[in-house]
This record gives structure tokens, C-alpha cells and sequence, in this order.
């Protein structure tokens, strides 16, 4: 299965997050900021990124724009997670190089399937 980079500051949201990744057979890497994520996906090279938006420092869209336009990151998918559910912050997300947007609390069903296809699997 997929190694899977979770960013998010939220204890609990990234136990939800892990705990469906888990069992559904993926490896899962946790981030606790965008900054903590930028040092990491280069040496941990996740399949895929699991990112929230409202973070300290670095937040979920700056993290996701820097790894999309680096060309050692670029190939990595984000899909942004995150309580914000405006169109506006979809769009938003997806500009900066996001391949999917779901708002929290994310179905399991949902997640897997954005991660199966990002993936292309």
C-alpha cells in the first residue's frame, strides 16, 4: 500500500486520520506543521500528503504551493483536509497545487477513494 505523510497540528484529527489509514494497509508518516513537513517529504518521500490548511507557521496552502513547485516534490499529491468548506478555499487549495480538497470530518470511504486516485491506482 501507499506511505502516506499526514500534516496536520491537531492530535486528534491525525489519531482519526492514522486510524483509517491503518486499516485500510497504508504506512502512515505524521508532520505536526507545514515547516515540519517541508524538512520531512524529502527524505521520507511519501506517496501521498494528507494536508490541513490552519496550522501555525506555515500553513496547509504556502506547505502545499512550496511542494508543488519544487521539482523534487512536485510529483507528490496533496490532498488538502480541513474544516474550512468554502468553495473559495477548494479553489484556493487546487491553485496551489492541491490534486483534492475534502472537509473534515473526512468520510473513511471518501479518503481512500481521493487517495486511490490521486494514486491512479
Amino acid at each position: 500500500m501507499a506511505r502516506v505523510m499526514i500534516v496536520d497540528d491537531s492530535p486528534t484529527d491525525v489519531q482519526n486520520l492514522k486510524s483509517i489509514l491503518l486499516k485500510a494497509g497504508h504506512q502512515v508518516i505524521e508532520a505536526t506543521s507545514g515547516q515540519d513537513a517541508l524538512e520531512r517529504v524529502k527524505s521520507e518521500k511519501p506517496d501521498v500528503v494528507i494536508m490541513d490548511v490552519v496550522m501555525p507557521g506555515v500553513n496547509g496552502f504556502q506547505a502545499t504551493r512550496t511542494l508543488s513547485k519544487d521539482p523534487g516534490t512536485a510529483h507528490i499529491p496533496v490532498i488538502v483536509v480541513s474544516s474550512k468548506n468554502q468553495e473559495t478555499d477548494r479553489v484556493w487549495a487546487l491553485r496551489q497545487g492541491a490534486r483534492e480538497y475534502l472537509v473534515k470530518p473526512v468520510k473513511e470511504s471518501d479518503l481512500l477513494a481521493k487517495i486511490k486516485t490521486v494514486l491512479g491506482a
